[in-house]
């Protein structure tokens, strides 16, 4: 793809590593100076370090996504970094209360829902504004085909990507006449330290070796290609939708 994104400013949550991490370099290398934040300093410098020959600028910005005063810190260092946010990719996330339903607690479902949904709303109340003020702007919301179709034993991811998937659809119709785009991503399994405990569980892997059509674990790269896509001018009349990137988990 012959994206470019020079001159843009990116902001990626949970950038150090994974999905976060193969976003950011599909963004740097398109040319966007893109800051990438999470609890990690030391995933996060390694990361920049690995980027510094890219076209677009890498920064790393240690910031506990469901602590709203560290948003804000985040997104006052990015602006006086690089300027203001044009592309927010909201990636950070966490899974808590695996198991039977009724085990879940308050506590986890709460704590999944500052995670996975109000740092997102969060985010986008922090530079949407300016994006609107300039005439344009991508938000990427990184959900899960968990929120398309039940996940055994994971109530409250599920719950919590689906949410993400309908405030994705209500904020693109509210700020796509001002320029902003805002669409989602839907991953199957992906390779990724989130995700070890699925494509690590033998039984798991072979149950998705013999009814997904295409028979393998998905890699962070093939999440990267669709982010610079929806990143770039390459899908300006694109908003309000979700992509699902799952080998055709959810096709059968």
């Amino acid at each position: 793809m012959s994206a470019s994104l020079t001159g843009k400013t990116a902001l990626v949550t949970g950038g150090g590593r994974g999905i976060g991490k193969a976003i950011a370099f599909r963004l740097a290398e398109a040319g966007a100076n893109v800051v990438i934040a999470s609890r990690k300093m030391e995933n996060l410098e390694a990361t920049a370090k690995e980027f510094a020959s890219l076209k677009g600028k890498t920064m790393p910005i240690v910031c506990h996504v469901g602590r709203k005063e560290e948003l804000e810190k985040l997104v006052a260092a990015t602006e006086s970094l690089f300027g203001p946010v044009d592309i927010l990719v909201n990636n950070s996330a966490t899974n808590l209360g695996q198991g039977p339903c009724l085990d879940v607690t308050d506590e986890q479902l709460m704590k999944t829902i500052e995670i996975n949904v109000l740092s997102a709303l969060r985010l986008i109340r922090l530079t949407v504004p300016k994006m609107m003020e300039r005439g344009g702007g991508s938000v990427i919301n990184i959900a899960s085909i968990a929120g398309l179709r039940p996940q055994s034993g994971g109530l409250v991811y599920s719950f919590t990507k689906a949410g993400l998937i309908m405030m994705t659809r209500n904020w693109a119709a509210e700020f796509g006449a001002k320029g902003v785009r805002v669409n989602a991503i839907c991953p199957g399994l992906i390779q990724t330290d989130f995700s070890e405990y699925f494509w690590k569980n033998p039984e798991h892997v072979k149950k998705l070796h013999d009814t997904q059509p295409i028979p393998r674990v998905g890699t962070p790269e093939e999440i990267g290609g669709m982010a610079l896509y929806l990143a770039s001018d390459e899908s300006s009349f694109v908003t309000g939708q979700t992509f699902v990137v799952d080998g055709g988990a959810t096709a059968k």
